[in-house]
């Protein structure tokens, strides 16, 4: 079972990272010029850009979808861990 403090380390390092909405733009799928990239952030929130080398598509997809997944899956397991807790003897 994860720990709450290996919890806290995960959300520590989402929560230091560039703030924002991230999401990735492929050459080729959603831009016709220039390289592939994901952009942090929206309007005048908007942080650098991100680069990768040697990365493929499914890399920048799961990077990209990984500021806005780590914090829905936190929260859900502090709810199931919650849930746990009710029925766990002590």
């Amino acid at each position: 079972m994860i720990t709450e403090k290996e919890l806290q380390d995960i959300y520590d390092r989402w929560s230091n990272s560039q703030k924002g909405e991230w999401k990735a733009y492929i050459e080729g799928r959603d831009h016709t010029s220039g390289s592939s990239f994901i952009m942090t952030g929206i309007g005048n929130d908007r942080g650098e850009d991100i680069e990768m080398f040697g990365a493929t598509i499914a890399d920048y997809d799961f990077i990209s979808h990984s500021k806005q997944d780590i914090p829905r899956l936190i929260d859900e397991i502090k709810r199931l861990k919650g849930i746990l807790e009710k029925y766990t003897p002590s």
